[in-house]
């Protein structure tokens, strides 16, 4: 069985989903793909059933009955990935605003470069998003930096959504304690796996604002994720982190 599963949520993304699962399922380092679909009206779980037949065995679906929210869906898809035994997880947008050719770099940044947290990176190599309005990518540069100064993470793209873990990293960070749910939710996870002493690593990458389908972000989403920092930071006063186990001598 692929040791690999991209974990991608949708909601209303049927211009995009056949698309992406293609692209993925093209990709060389032989990934298994998890659907998680918030109660789409649009049709976007119908495409995937239907693609599931030419794809047996490698493109799953879960379905839930509403929006939940980002994080969740990628918390379920965590725990489905862990009970099923693999072994790096990814986390990418059905949009492809993350470019599936790029799978292959942050997998090799974890399973050959000994990150235990592979981050596709806007900004470690200068500015490189596309098709944003210039009051967004000033919003996402600085909100980064102004986590960055709070937490203390030496993270250039601090909200990155386009990520490989290893499952060692999911294992130990206590998937129940995370409790964000948007764009915060991604911070969360960072910081998390960095006080528990988890090699982070960021992977330059071009990320292309959508061409199909309509954005799920929203200014209560940029509301959460500056509180919520404050928050994370005065909570990691208080809270024991489990470590990264070492590797046996």
């Amino acid at each position: 069985m692929p040791s690999k599963l991209v974990i991608i949520p949708t909601y209303n993304e049927k211009e995009n989903i056949e698309n992406i699962i293609r692209a993925v399922v093209a990709q060389p380092i032989d990934c298994h793909i998890l659907i998680i679909d918030d109660g789409s009206p649009d049709g976007t779980a119908a495409i995937v059933q239907n693609l599931q037949k030419e794809f047996e065995g490698r493109l799953f679906l879960l379905q839930r009955s509403g929006k939940l929210g980002l994080g969740t869906a990628y918390l379920a898809g965590f725990r489905w990935g862990l009970e099923h035994g693999y072994e790096y997880l990814f986390e990418m947008d059905a949009d492809f605003s993350h470019n599936p050719d790029d799978l292959p770099r942050l997998y090799r940044a974890c399973a050959d470069e000994g990150a235990d947290l592979a981050i596709g990176s806007r900004y470690i190599s200068g500015v490189n998003v596309v098709n944003w309005p210039m009051s967004r990518v000033l919003m996402s540069y600085y909100a980064s930096r102004y986590v960055r100064f709070i937490l203390g993470m030496k993270i250039a793209d601090t909200t990155a959504g386009f990520k490989c873990y290893r499952r060692q990293t999911l294992e130990t960070i206590e998937l129940d304690r995370i409790r964000f749910k948007g764009y915060a939710f991604q911070i969360e996870m960072k910081f998390t796996a960095y006080k528990c002493g988890f090699k982070l690593r960021e992977v330059p990458i071009i990320f292309i604002n959508r061409e199909l389908g309509t954005s799920k972000m929203s200014g209560g989403i940029f509301g959460e994720a500056f509180l919520g920092v404050i928050q994370l930071k005065l909570s990691s006063y208080f809270r024991r982190y489990p470590q990264k186990p070492q590797a046996a001598s």
